[in-house]
């Protein structure tokens, strides 16, 4: 996080952002509902201890997803893209690679 946003909250300023570069009210209440249920996943008090080891604290959040929660392909790229938004442009944070668990597609045959 830069140091003039560091006294913000995590999520005022993500939609902050988000309001600044204007996207859409439902694509900015999704993101912050997704960074909240990252943060409290991993019982994340402070900006800095989100930035350690970033990208495994999001493959583990996302195989969580996809396994124990059993969300579909979709909401989980929603969440990859909202994770991905908040680390690059409001924390600006560089992310190496990140590898997770799928959700399955499923395929509907019409009979």
């Amino acid at each position: 996080m830069s140091p003039q946003v560091s006294g913000k909250k995590l999520l005022a300023e993500l939609s902050g952002l988000m309001r600044r570069l204007h996207y859409s009210i439902h694509t900015e209440r999704a993101y912050c509902d997704r960074a909240a249920c990252f943060v409290r996943f991993h019982q994340l008090e402070s900006c800095d201890a989100l930035c350690v080891d970033a990208e495994s604290k999001m493959e583990t959040f996302l195989t969580h997803l996809a396994v124990q929660g059993r969300v579909a392909a979709s909401t989980q790229n929603q969440v990859f893209n909202a994770l991905v938004f908040l680390f690059t442009r409001v924390l600006e944070w560089l992310l190496e690679s990140v590898s997770a668990a799928r959700s399955p597609k499923e395929v509907l045959i019409k009979s």
